[in-house]
């Protein structure tokens, strides 16, 4: 995956190539290294047998640590954050026959400058955890068209899309839908009117599903229930919930 980046480097003088630098950048900060120069550390004292196992041949002069920097600097973000992307997306799995992908906006932790911390919104797979890809924020706008920046770079055909109450927007069902995907969003108060039309529905008929989870000292149970109602029918503000009479009423039902 790293050889698909261009090397943006001019080809003349060039030593060592841009996989064989990125691959040892990603192996050093895997076991620890925080800086180019651990970097270069971890590199010089790396068993060569073991780099011979990532496509670096044992005989082969390795990267000083102007190297490493000057490089790395050069390196497109954008790029490698596809070309790694790429190489996640074959580890996903499945949730009952479906991809289900998490959207979820991070502060970048230690890398504050005078503008404020970077922000992220990343793409995870709920089945593996593992990070599909990833997007900065623009200073100048918010996570909410970030989110379909970032799904516009990968396949959702027939994968869940979750995402927090921040995306609850038509523009944004709309993209995922458009591009054969599914989303289950939550709705807060942001959206006041579609949740007190959730709220009216008839809860007390559909029964509920628990679990009990044990995490961070933590005990937690966690209930759901789920109601199928058809669009455009869902009970007006302020006309209370639709009786099990009413021909719209669906019924308890749980999926």
């Amino acid at each position: 995956m790293f050889a698909t980046i261009a090397d943006p480097r001019k080809p003349r003088g060039v030593r060592h190539g841009l996989a064989t630098v990125l691959t040892i950048a990603q192996c050093a900060v895997l076991t620890g290294a925080k800086t180019l120069l651990a970097v270069h550390k971890w590199a010089a004292e790396a068993d060569r047998g073991a780099l011979s196992q990532h496509g670096i041949h044992p005989q082969a002069v390795l990267p000083s640590e102007t190297t490493i920097r000057r490089t790395l600097t050069l390196v497109d973000a954008a790029a490698f954050d596809r070309a790694v992307a790429a190489w996640m997306a074959i580890k996903v799995g499945d949730l009952g026959g479906r991809r289900v992908i998490e959207i979820d906006g991070k502060t970048m932790r230690g890398a504050r400058r005078d503008g404020g911390a970077p922000q992220l919104v990343a793409a995870l797979d709920h089945g593996t955890g593992a990070v599909l890809g990833q997007l900065a924020v623009s200073a100048e706008s918010n996570e909410i068209p970030a989110l379909r920046d970032l799904l516009d770079t990968m396949d959702i055909t027939g994968a869940v899309i979750t995402a927090d109450a921040m995306h609850c927007q038509r523009e944004t069902a709309r993209h995922i839908t458009r591009d054969g995907g599914h989303y289950v969003l939550t709705v807060k108060a942001n959206q006041r009117l579609l949740r007190d039309q959730l709220k009216a529905l008839p809860w007390t008929h559909v029964p509920a599903t628990s679990s009990v989870s044990t995490s961070h000292g933590r005990r937690v149970r966690r209930t759901i229930k789920a109601h199928r109602t058809r669009l455009g029918r869902l009970p007006r503000h302020g006309s209370g919930p639709p009786s099990p009479t009413d021909p719209n009423h669906q019924g308890p039902q749980t999926h």
